[in-house]
């Protein structure tokens, strides 16, 4: 059974990916493009594509060639979208890097994509300069100001004019994004511009930003949510995109506040300090319209508290870094007649399946099972990995790792990673799904739920709890026990200080493994 998007995909420009971005840039001439929260920085749309040109020359004199990477290694400011427009502009394949990690996982990417040149903001020089021995880097550029390193300012102030390219958009690689996939090794994601392209207009047909919308992005740009959902799509659209270099909850309600912020991006952790945070009801967030929720699933009931402290209507989208990101998400139209527990239906020239994940045969609506999507923004493969290309892409169908279920109305659900599931007894309990129950009580603040081995079933749930008073541990599992299936009950329950996640919003339950691990060798 294929589930196939209620709303047709027109046809997907050919043009390159900074091409179609920036193509009303010079109209928009003076209005702010980007706007940087701690500084006031401003840059309009015809800094924006001057600067971008501008650069683009400048690596092109420095001996870019199409079709080599360059690294991005910074935090979210404004010169960020002058580096990505003017790598994309000179033909390069820009790979984003995570600024939290270390020289030597710095460097792992830098080798296994073979960047040969690197663009690193100011806060970052000395790792950056660890990072780079024994790579391809050639050269280094720097967002700011460092005797070390040169200025990419100085490739922006320049006159030239970017080069001219013969590029096939569906073929070209745009973004070298990395990303775990379902086996959890680290793999370099092969997105052409066509890909990128394909899912800005499918976002836009379903989800229109317009020049008159004030978009935050505190979501990180090196992720495919923030590259791609807020940072090109409201470039796109011709919106004001405020930068936050990283998040703080009152940071991100004064932003919202003082810049009349209309659609929110938001991740779960997110969705749960505006519906717990005292702070919240200090600030004027009537502004705030609608908002989007992804990363990772969202509590429906969380997310109804949400709405009710901000007035501001949260629906969930899904997507993965093999799609560029988003394969689901609820219209702007759908939004009052979609539960805020479904990620909604496929995004435009999208088909969606679900799977039996042992069988690999087709399961009816209502009942879970793998989900597996194919459209015009699915990937091209893993680079120089052909296994992992074939084990995730059959036939154009991309197996997501996800255990997703359907309504009778065609909306999607997502029940949990594959790889998360907990198998009991030879029963599946899902992590999600007890983190869900447990952020209901009303003296938890965050919880994450793991699979522990057990040599008598298995594996138990145990879970772990961020508290507002350190209530009676054996109390709250029998207040689960008593609203869940026996199977799903939590054998065990420790408190903690936080819950660790990822940038995006996503659990790291390999990190919590990794600690129950050591506690227990211990």
């Amino acid at each position: 059974m294929i589930y196939r998007s209620p709303v047709p995909l027109p046809e997907i420009p050919s043009a390159l990916l900074s091409d179609h971005v920036l193509r009303d840039a010079e109209r928009r001439g003076g209005k702010p493009a980007l706007v940087d929260a701690s500084t006031g920085e401003s840059l309009t749309f015809a800094d924006l594509l001057r600067q971008s040109n501008t650069g683009a020359a400048g690596l092109a004199a420095d001996g870019l060639r199409p079709g080599e990477v360059v690294g991005l290694l910074s935090h979210n400011q404004p010169c960020y979208a002058v580096a990505v427009h003017a790598v994309l502009r000179a033909g390069g394949v820009l790979s984003p890097l995570n600024p939290a990690m270390t020289p030597a996982e710095i460097g792992k990417q830098l080798r296994h994509c073979g960047a040969r040149a690197l663009v690193v903001a100011q806060p970052l020089v000395a790792v950056a300069l660890e990072a780079v021995a024994g790579t391809s880097v050639q050269r280094l550029y720097v967002l700011g100001d460092d005797p070390r390193v040169r200025p990419f300012d100085e490739l922006t102030n320049g006159t030239g004019a970017p080069p001219r390219l013969d590029l096939d958009s569906s073929k070209a690689l745009a973004l070298l994004p990395y990303s775990s996939g379902t086996s959890g090794q680290s793999k370099g994601v092969m997105l052409t511009h066509r890909n990128i392209v394909a899912q800005l207009e499918q976002q836009r047909i379903g989800s229109p930003v317009t020049e008159n919308d004030v978009v935050c992005g505190f979501l990180p740009f090196f992720h495919i949510y923030g590259f791609t959902i807020i940072l090109n799509a409201a470039l796109t659209a011709g919106a004001t995109l405020v930068t936050m270099p990283r998040f703080d909850l009152r940071g991100y309600l004064r932003v919202v506040q003082d810049h009349r912020v209309t659609r929110g991006h938001l991740v779960p952790p997110v969705v749960l300090a505006l519906a717990t945070a005292p702070e919240v009801a200090e600030y004027d967030l009537s502004s705030l319209r609608v908002a989007l929720s992804g990363a990772a699933p969202l509590d429906e009931e969380l997310a109804v508290r949400a709405q009710a402290r901000t007035g501001c209507v949260i629906r969930q989208g899904y997507g993965l870094t093999e799609t560029s990101p988003g394969t689901h998400f609820v219209y702007d139209l759908d939004f009052s007649a979609t539960p805020a527990g479904s990620v909604g239906k496929p995004v435009p020239g999208t088909e969606a399946r679900l799977v039996d994940p042992i069988t690999g045969e087709d399961v009816g609506a209502g009942h879970p099972g793998e989900l597996l999507v194919r459209g015009p923004q699915v990937m091209v493969g893993y680079l120089d990995d052909p296994t992992a290309t074939a084990e995730t892409i059959d036939d154009g169908w991309l197996r997501t790792g996800d255990i997703a279920q359907t309504d009778e109305d065609g909306n999607f659900y997502i029940v949990d990673r594959l790889k998360e599931l907990i198998k009991y007894k030879g029963y599946q309990v899902a992590p999600a799904e007890l983190e869900a129950l447990l952020l209901s009580h009303p003296e938890v603040l965050d919880a994450a739920v793991i699979g522990v081995p057990d040599l008598a079933v298995g594996e138990i749930p145990k879970g772990f709890i961020v508290t507002r008073a350190e209530p009676d541990a054996d109390k709250l599992m029998a207040w689960v026990a008593e609203r869940v299936a026996p199977y799903k009950r939590l054998r065990a329950l420790e408190f903690v200080a936080e819950i660790p996640k990822s940038p995006s919003g996503k659990t790291l339950r390999r990190v919590l493994k990794a600690y129950d691990h050591d506690a227990s060798s211990a």
